[in-house]
């Protein structure tokens, strides 16, 4: 019997997978991966749970930002949800 497997299910057994889901490759832009002078801090390592977190109250305009405000809002939850999961597994 062939089963089918959910997306987020795929997602998580990929993990190790170089491929980014959309709009993660941009983060490294302005977070990058070791802490400089006056740029937003790196997210490389952090809990997915808090950077999911992060995304939803930039974009509920919960949190203040400067343009991740902006940038959050084109994003679903289950699109950040990803995101979030990359970019911490990002080293």
């Amino acid at each position: 019997m062939r089963r089918l497997v959910p997306a987020a299910v795929l997602a998580v057994l990929s993990a190790g997978a170089a491929a980014a889901p959309p709009g993660a490759e941009g983060c490294a832009g302005c977070h990058p991966a070791a802490q400089a002078a006056g740029a937003p801090p790196p997210l490389a390592g952090k809990p997915a749970e808090d950077i999911a977190a992060a995304m939803l109250a930039f974009r509920a305009g919960a949190r203040p930002a400067t343009v991740m405000d902006r940038i959050a809002k084109g994003f679903t939850d289950e699109e950040i949800r990803a995101v979030a999961a990359w970019v911490a597994r990002a080293q």
